[in-house]
């Protein structure tokens, strides 16, 4: 399995190359045209939350994010900010929401619809997320 690391700038123009860094490795790894746009998006707007809530676009915050991934692997990726992470229990609470209108909350659910696994670590400045080849096979 591959893996890869970049780190990008706190700033909004950092999140197309996060999505364009996961998409050419999500095609070296196999994925379709589709999954390598859902894995894209799933990024995007990890590193969006992670640019804007978890850095605060601190110029002297990077984002980090690591990537393993082979043919038939799957794809696993971390996107790491420097902030002080948040409570997913409390954001829940307090109404993150799906709804394409509203101007903040649609991040968290469209990760978790567009990969297989999503998971918070360090106090919630750190994604997990996994999306598994359909040609891999499980024991």
């Amino acid at each position: 399995m591959e893996k890869l690391q970049t780190t990008l700038d706190s700033v909004l123009e950092s999140v197309d190359k996060a999505e364009e860094f996961v998409i050419q490795e999500a095609g070296k790894a196999g994925f379709d045209e589709d999954q390598q746009h859902q894995i894209g998006m799933a990024v995007r707007e990890c590193t969006v939350n992670a640019v804007v809530h978890g850095n605060q676009e601190d110029p002297e915050k990077k984002v980090h994010i690591r990537c393993r991934c082979g043919p038939g692997k799957g794809i696993s990726i971390i996107v790491t900010d420097q902030g002080k992470g948040f409570d997913f229990g409390r954001v829940l609470a307090n109404g993150v929401t799906a709804d394409p209108a509203a101007a903040h909350g649609r991040g968290i659910p469209l990760i978790e619809a567009y990969m297989d696994d999503v998971h918070f670590a360090r106090g919630g400045s750190e994604v997990h997320m996994s999306k598994h080849s359909r040609s891999a096979s499980y024991s």
